[in-house]
């Protein structure tokens, strides 16, 4: 087996598989051109793919002159990848192709609080697992709203969730027999965009979610950032303010204390814009039918994240920003606010830097999730330990067996 250096070459071997499974049979020049990678590396990467029995050569395609172009396909369904995400309150789970589609999904209460959170999420996934047509599984991707030591690893701490150093990943593993990597939800979008979005053609950018946190993936020359602990992104808890109210972390003036979704709702509570019992529905309703509190509740939410991640911009340099999260759906809301601020805290060669707001499904985390397992066979810089090996050896059977 070719040992490779590059985490950037190893994803970009998953994201041949996910353009062919997603779009049909391509050649090495069509590959080259959608993925933005050179004519070079792409014949090295498929000449790989092909020895490993994962693609296959098919007819040659028409030419309108000189040599026929020879297409590619996938040699197999290659197996599927199950997504969970896990929040205080639900589990929801996604099952997808080697294409990062949807198979199927589901969404099961959950207590991170109780004292049994473990078994009872062995038990969900379990079940979600068994529920399908029997179709190999490649592997198991966790995301989390926290700090992971190590993908391969997936000890986790959140405190949202409540945890402190739970061997998530550990316990899944055995309960499962799967290949597991856990990670922070908000770095594995950042992996769903590398692969299917469009972080196929830039190596830099940033993912920015807003809703019941407010989180970032950083990817630089194609890598997700991560830090020394699994901690980089969390731009929620940035100081904005000396004396702002107690952010879930503990810390007072953090920006997710102002902008969260518990936040927006606090504050639309007490200045009665809506009922005490109210909750992000009825803000989002309230501003949708002109209500000026409302209004005014998003602007200024809108506002002083513009102003946080300008900062951001300019630590990182991304080639563009993609905005999710469940926060999304009221954006239109949130914009006034946000470009102004935003735009005039850039320096000004950065501030036409392209912002995407992408449409939202609670599923979306999960898919996130799923693609942390579509992204790690070419793992060879082993950044999720043996995981990567393993869900390797699993999609790699599948060819053999076909």
């Amino acid at each position: 087996m070719a040992i490779h250096t590059s985490n950037r070459t190893d994803v970009n071997r998953s994201a041949i598989l996910a353009r062919l499974g997603a779009d049909g049979p391509a050649s090495r020049a069509e590959l080259a051109r959608v993925l933005a990678l050179s004519p070079a590396l792409i014949t090295q990467l498929v000449k790989e793919l092909l020895a490993d029995g994962l693609l296959v050569e098919l007819e040659q395609a028409p030419s309108n002159g000189g040599r026929p172009a020879r297409m590619l396909g996938l040699a197999t369904s290659a197996g599927h990848a199950i997504g969970v995400k896990v929040v205080a309150d639900h589990v929801a789970f996604v099952e997808v192709g080697v294409d990062g589609r949807v198979v199927r999904s589901a969404s099961e209460p959950f207590d991170a609080t109780a004292s049994t959170f473990i078994a009872e999420l062995i038990e969900r996934i379990r079940d979600f697992i068994a529920a399908g047509d029997g179709t190999t599984v490649l592997g198991l991707g966790v995301g989390v709203p926290g700090s992971v030591d190590r993908l391969g690893n997936g000890v986790v701490d959140s405190a949202q969730l409540g945890w402190t150093g739970v061997e998530l990943g550990d316990a899944l593993r055995r309960a499962t027999g799967l290949p597991v990597v856990v990670e922070n939800n908000v770095n594995a979008l950042a992996v769903a965009e590398r692969l299917f979005g469009l972080g196929r053609s830039h190596d830099n950018f940033l993912v920015v979610t807003i809703g019941t946190g407010v989180g970032a993936g950083i990817v630089v020359d194609g890598n997700v950032l991560r830090g020394a602990s699994g901690g980089a992104g969390e731009i929620g808890h940035t100081p904005v303010a000396d004396d702002g109210p107690r952010c879930g972390c503990g810390n007072d003036g953090c920006l997710e204390a102002h902008i969260g979704e518990g936040a927006l709702v606090r504050d639309a509570r007490e200045r009665g814009v809506i009922a005490p019992d109210g909750g992000i529905d009825d803000l989002l309703a309230a501003a949708d039918a002109g209500e000026p509190g409302a209004i005014a509740i998003y602007r200024a939410a809108g506002g002083l994240l513009g102003r946080t991640l300008a900062g951001v911009v300019h630590a990182v340099d991304p080639a563009f920003v993609v905005v999710l999260g469940e926060g999304t759906a009221g954006w239109r809301h949130w914009s006034p606010g946000f470009e102004p601020a935003f735009r005039s805290h850039l320096l000004r060669h950065r501030r036409s830097l392209p912002v995407e707001i992408e449409t939202w499904q609670d599923e979306s985390w999960a898919q996130g999730a799923a693609a942390l397992v579509l992204a790690m066979p070419f793992d060879a810089a082993g950044s999720a330990g043996d995981q990567g090996r393993l869900i390797r050896e699993r999609l790699v059977g599948q060819a053999v067996r076909r």
